[in-house]
């Protein structure tokens, strides 16, 4: 097989440290670059064409589900491999609607991160053992009959963030309803005018109430 040529996207330097150490060690493995954040990625997989972007989900900014939406639609022959924390059905199953033809969980030893490289730059997919166990699990189950849910891009988290939205709080008000940073809502609220494709808070409510989200009552109740 020809070099594979890397892009590492992980706002800690550490791990990104880590890889380029392993994937220097390893024959057929090149790391052309790397990345801090998913603006950063998205520019560096456009300049780069990378055979294979290892993407966290957690960025600053854009996070990594966004970025590789946006790499496949531009560079559709780059695979895109999510290496995280994650393994709920939500990080999942969102990764792969985003376009990812891998995913690894970080701890994931060496054998099976160059397995899944070399599977990807082959034009594969391949997921992770623990990955295609929770798929197995997941699509074995019976569903039962409901009716479509909206917004399936979004996560959980960010469905709550716009159920809030389409009841007017703000940002203040919805860091402490859901315990978070005003600088996650804020990400949270980015990601959000992303995936629904509006350019702001006002549209993103009107979106949401199209959908029945926010008119009454909504997730949770206002502080007093």
């Amino acid at each position: 097989m020809d070099t594979i040529h890397i892009l590492i996207a992980d706002d800690h330097t550490l791990f990104r440290d880590g890889l380029k150490a392993l994937f220097g060690s390893l024959p057929d493995t090149e790391v052309v670059g790397e990345a801090a954040t998913g603006t950063e990625t998205v520019a560096l997989a456009e300049e780069l064409q990378p055979d294979v972007v290892l993407m966290d989900i957690q960025m600053p900014g854009l996070n990594g589900i966004e970025a590789t939406r946006r790499i496949v639609q531009t560079s559709p022959h780059i695979g895109v491999i999510v290496v995280t924390m994650f393994e709920d059905d939500d990080s999942v199953f969102t990764a792969m609607r985003a376009g990812a033809r891998g995913y690894v969980l970080k701890g994931a030893d060496q054998e099976e991160m160059l397995r899944t490289i070399q599977a990807v730059a082959r034009g594969e997919a391949l997921f992770g053992p623990a990955i295609a166990a929770r798929l197995q699990s997941y699509f074995s189950l019976p569903k039962p009959n409901a009716p479509p849910e909206a917004f399936p891009d979004l996560t959980e988290r960010e469905r709550e963030v716009l159920a809030l939205l389409a009841q007017g709080f703000n940002n203040g008000d919805i860091a402490r309803q859901l315990h978070l940073s005003q600088k996650t809502v804020r990400n949270h609220c980015s990601n959000i005018f992303s995936k629904l494709q509006v350019a702001d808070r006002a549209q993103a409510i009107i979106r949401a109430r199209e959908a029945g989200i926010g008119r009454t009552g909504g997730v949770l109740e206002r502080n007093p």
